[in-house]
């Protein structure tokens, strides 16, 4: 059996790499764009993170400014569009020795710090952040080192703290935690071993409280409130799904499907229409959904005397496509972008849709994209 598994996986090795790399261009100033990936009426901008990669997710500042990402040495950066450049706003770990310049930050994440989810809470300004190994931190308006909000739940302490949203008539935080078994760095075996350990919770600033509202998940990721805050829903990356929890009406505690997802869904952001775009990492093919559909093989991939999350590390140089969709707020697809060449977009995090233009993240790039989204 094990040398049938490990021929499955030199198998897979040997497919993907077949597909060929493309090279990425990068500019600066907003004047230069290139032709569209989808209608010739739109143009986008490739803008270089210096350092590190990976902006996971994108979030604007009370008045206006940024925007502000984490990237995978630990910082918190922020846009400056008139000077077009990044600059350092917060870090989530006092620890910054080593952390610093382009190497594989994934050996020292759990010391550096990894940035996910970000959200500002308007009021007071304050900068929410859902560190995958810090927990929910806080920085204030001026930046500088987070602090610690809250690092576990009903005794269990957080493993893979993800993505979050702010209830701004509260202030109340919804986050993940997409495992307490499996960190960041293990986020394949996470999803080959069919962990179910995933939490979606909710912080309240005033109390300090955390609250557990739906556990034994799937890789919850992605989180965000509808805009009359009736629901939230929460991606399932894991079960390639988008799940919705009531909050408020007759409905409060009850759990739907809200949408199926051709991929497995990361971070999810609402635009001014209520509407959600849903950054996907990558489309769930053939093959990957033929090992999920049988738990023996994923666990039995996990049991290989290889490291299958390096195994695709090194795959994704060589794979992948940008894909994201908006969707109404009944669930409904109203639009799909897609770069199947991933000549541009790859393993697409977030698309957060500002001032007619779509902010778009990866986990994986050393660079952010801006998509103009006026027809």
């Amino acid at each position: 059996m094990r040398s049938i598994l490990f021929l499955l996986a030199s198998i897979i090795l040997c497919i993907s790499t077949l597909i060929s790399l493309h090279p990425f261009r990068f500019f600066c100033h907003l004047t230069n764009v290139e032709k569209p990936l989808n209608d010739e009426s739109q143009q986008s901008q490739v803008i270089p993170i210096v350092g590190a990669l990976g902006p996971e997710s994108f979030a604007f500042d009370p008045n206006g400014g940024g925007p502000y990402t984490g990237v995978s040495d630990g910082r918190i950066i922020k846009w400056l569009e008139t000077e077009c450049r990044w600059v350092d706003f917060a870090v989530t770990s006092p620890e910054r020795d080593g952390c610093a310049g382009s190497h594989d930050h994934d050996i020292t994440e759990h010391i550096c710090g990894r940035p996910l989810g970000l959200q500002f809470n308007k009021e007071s300004g304050d900068l929410y952040i859902a560190d995958a190994y810090m927990g929910l931190l806080i920085v204030g308006p001026g930046g500088g080192q987070a602090s610690v909000a809250a690092t576990q739940a009903q005794d269990i302490p957080f493993g893979f703290s993800n993505a979050l949203d702010i209830d701004q008539r509260s202030g109340v935080v919804y986050f993940t935690d997409s495992s307490s078994r499996y960190h960041r760095r293990n986020h394949i075996p996470l999803i080959l071993s069919g962990d179910s350990t995933g939490r979606l919770m909710k912080y309240d600033p005033i109390s300090k409280e955390v609250t557990v509202l739906l556990g034994n998940l799937s890789y919850p990721n992605g989180v965000s409130l509808s805009k009359d805050g009736h629901f939230i829903i929460v991606a399932e990356t894991t079960n390639c799904r988008i799940l919705k929890l009531w909050l408020e009406t007759s409905r409060a505690g009850n759990v739907e499907v809200f949408a199926r997802i051709p991929g497995f869904p990361d971070n999810i952001k609402r635009n001014n229409e209520g509407e959600f775009w849903v950054g996907i990492h990558s489309r769930r093919g053939i093959v990957l959904n033929w090992i999920l559909s049988y738990p023996w093989i994923g666990k039995g991939l996990n049991r290989l005397p290889i490291d299958i999350s390096k195994l695709y590390s090194y795959l994704v140089k060589f794979t992948g496509s940008g894909l994201a969709m908006r969707l109404s707020q009944e669930g409904a697809v109203i639009e799909m972008l897609e770069d199947k060449r991933g000549k541009k977009w790859k393993f697409i995090s977030e698309v957060e849709e500002r001032n007619g233009n779509l902010w778009i993240g990866s986990v994986s790039m050393p660079f952010a994209v801006i998509q103009s989204n006026k027809l």
